[in-house]
């Protein structure tokens, strides 16, 4: 491998390629023994130790082993990070190819900083950092003020001038909104899964999405339409289509060259984004929330037989693999990645969040503390949105100031002392014009987020860029944190959010519930094409439900009922009382469409009915 690759060198690595060729040239001379004059600047200090017992012990096979193991491990870590790159490699490029170029970048700079609301000059951006920073630490010093034991919720000082960060009580969701929902939930029909989805089409056509992968369009076919929702089904619940074929009375072979030539990623989340649109413009949907705040959670699904995505983890059980979702405050799911489960969450929240081509105006994101990165952080201030995790252990969190800690404990007495760091402002100047360039990289594909948060993310402290990126998301976390602190309006918003993302985990465990939850499709290919079809049809059954929720509504409402907004906010759509997966599946279309009234829908259950529990 070390002689047939080219490998090369960033800033800060020179003695790790010295050691690199030290390398090939023992291996090609057949070399045992490991020079005087090798470098060894470049060794990690824990392992640092075994070259020095083995130097000392005269023992030249052992310190040949040691320090070739260093190269090697040193090597790969380089590569993870881009400090060390490949040329021509698509995975391993200098990260710099990832960006626009400086003369590329040239001519955009003043219409990017306009459209994110960033300074093009450096000292401007950096007084409205300050600013930023200065306002949420007063609110932050008046709230440690202000505080006392007794209020319940509010962060506070112990006696020893520690940070105390009480967790905050349950939403008091009131008890007039669960009966509500109850109520509503009483009076809508009770339908099969694929009449849902028969229905819907119908208003939305989603299901011209689905085009053939030869190029033609998806024709007004009766059949086509009954095989697409058949594959649909069949993946979504994890029937399989053998399985599928039995309940539905259509063929494998039939189903199978559906799934061939019409379900594809791409097909899927044009779908997806139809639904999505759709359930953004329903008015009860915006009484949810306006669609400008999402959050991302990752979900365990176990997996049967190899697979490159799958890993074994004790706490699962067994093999799984995590799909990695992106829901908005309307509930609907815009976003949807397979990803091993022991890799780092933090890595993909910027994927789909900046791929989003819904009409969801999402400009604030929240995720637990994985998401919580100081190179997130920077990257979406830096893209013009907002990054607001909830975050655990705040009292470690590292907050910086702007000045000396007289000056600031002077200004702040309070919240002064939590600052522990100084911020190196000089290091973002510096840097200003090129983290702009790399933000404007992201937000228009030149790279995926990913790809690039995970190189930084793991970048060496000799890598300026990268040591600028987390000294701007240092600055924002502080402004984050104080802002989390003082307000407990803004947590709970939070705490919301989040919630909202795993519930709808229970629906898709619900609607995937065959062959226990069980993945055994073997291919990422395969298993992002399975996890688009779940949330498909995820979606589907939120828009449905929420639709029927604003007729029931306006029916309570026309018998004179008062039916705030304010308790419609708490209600949920994310539940699959109402919907039949079990059993046969009869995907007869026409047959569907003709049960609805002259206005394409199903009437709402009767109150004698209702009353008796009794479903049409």
């Amino acid at each position: 491998m070390l002689a047939a690759i080219d490998f090369q060198g960033g800033p800060g690595t020179s003695e790790l390629m010295e050691a690199v060729a030290t390398l090939q040239g023992l291996n090609r001379l057949g070399g045992r023994k490991v020079p005087a004059g090798a470098p060894t600047g470049f060794v990690p200090a824990r392992y640092a130790d075994y070259l020095e017992r083995a130097r000392k012990s005269g023992e030249d096979t052992a310190y040949r082993h040691y320090w070739e193991l260093c190269v090697i491990l040193c090597l790969r870590d380089g590569l993870r990070s881009g400090d060390v790159f490949v040329p021509g490699s698509r995975r391993y490029a200098d990260p710099a190819t990832y960006l626009y170029t400086p003369e590329q970048w040239a001519p955009k700079r003043a219409e990017y900083c306009r459209l994110v609301g960033k300074p093009a000059r450096a000292a401007d951006a950096l007084e409205q950092g300050k600013e930023e920073l200065h306002a949420a630490l007063a609110e932050l010093d008046k709230t440690l003020a202000e505080a006392s034991p007794d209020d319940v919720g509010m962060v506070r000082l112990d006696e020893d001038e520690h940070l105390v960060v009480p967790p905050l009580s349950a939403e008091d969701v009131p008890a007039e909104a669960k009966a509500l929902q109850d109520e509503l939930a009483a009076m809508l029909p009770f339908a099969p899964i694929a009449s849902l989805l028969i229905e819907l089409d119908a208003r939305t056509r989603f299901l011209d999405c689905f085009t053939h992968a030869g190029g033609r369009k998806l024709t007004t076919s009766v059949e086509t339409k009954r095989n697409i929702l058949a594959v649909l089904i069949a993946m979504a619940t994890n029937l399989g289509l053998a399985r599928m074929s039995e309940a539905c009375g259509v063929s494998y072979d039939v189903l199978a060259w559906t799934m061939e030539w019409y379900i594809r990623e791409e097909t899927l989340r044009e779908a997806n984004t139809v639904i999505v649109n759709h359930h953004y413009n329903l008015e009860l949907a915006r009484v949810f929330g306006g669609g400008t705040m999402s959050s991302s959670d990752g979900q365990r699904f176990p997996v049967r037989g190899k697979s490159l995505s799958a890993r074994t983890m004790v706490i699962h059980g067994g093999q799984v693999l995590s799909t990695y979702t992106h829901v908005s405050d309307q509930w609907s799911t815009y976003g949807t990645k397979i990803i091993v489960p022991t890799a780092r969450e933090a890595h993909y929240v910027l994927d789909d969040f900046l791929g989003n081509v819904t009409d969801l105006p999402v400009d604030e994101h929240a995720t637990d503390s994985h998401g919580a990165t100081l190179i997130n952080f920077a990257l979406f201030d830096l893209v013009g949105k907002a990054l607001t995790p909830r975050m655990r252990d705040l009292a470690r969190v590292t907050l910086v100031r702007d000045d000396t800690p007289t000056e600031i404990t002077r200004r702040y007495p309070h919240a002064g002392p939590l600052l522990g760091a100084r911020w190196n402002e000089d290091l973002v100047a510096d840097c200003w014009s090129d983290l702009l360039r790399m933000a404007r990289s992201l937000k228009y594909g030149q790279a995926t987020a990913s790809l690039i948060v995970g190189k930084w993310s793991a970048a060496s402290r000799q890598n300026t860029l990268a040591a600028a990126l987390k000294e701007w998301g240092m600055l924002r976390r502080t402004v984050h944190l104080a802002k989390y602190l003082s307000d407990p309006a803004f947590r709970r918003k939070i705490s919301r959010q989040l919630n909202k993302g795993e519930s709808l985990h229970a629906l898709r465990r619900d609607l995937h519930y065959a062959q226990l939850g069980t993945v055994t499709r073997p291919h990422l290919e395969q298993q992002t094409e399975q996890a688009w079809c779940l949330t498909v049809l995820t979606n589907s059954v939120v828009a449905w439900t929420t639709e029927y929720y604003s007729r029931a509504v306006l029916e309570l409402r026309s018998q004179g009922r008062e039916v705030p907004d304010e308790l419609l906010s708490h209600i949920s759509p994310g539940h699959s009382d109402n919907i039949n997966f079990f059993g046969v599946i009869n995907v007869d279309v026409e047959a569907e469409l003709a049960k609805l009234d002259t206005s394409g829908w199903r009437p709402l259950r009767p109150a004698q009915l209702r009353d008796l529990g009794l479903m049409p």
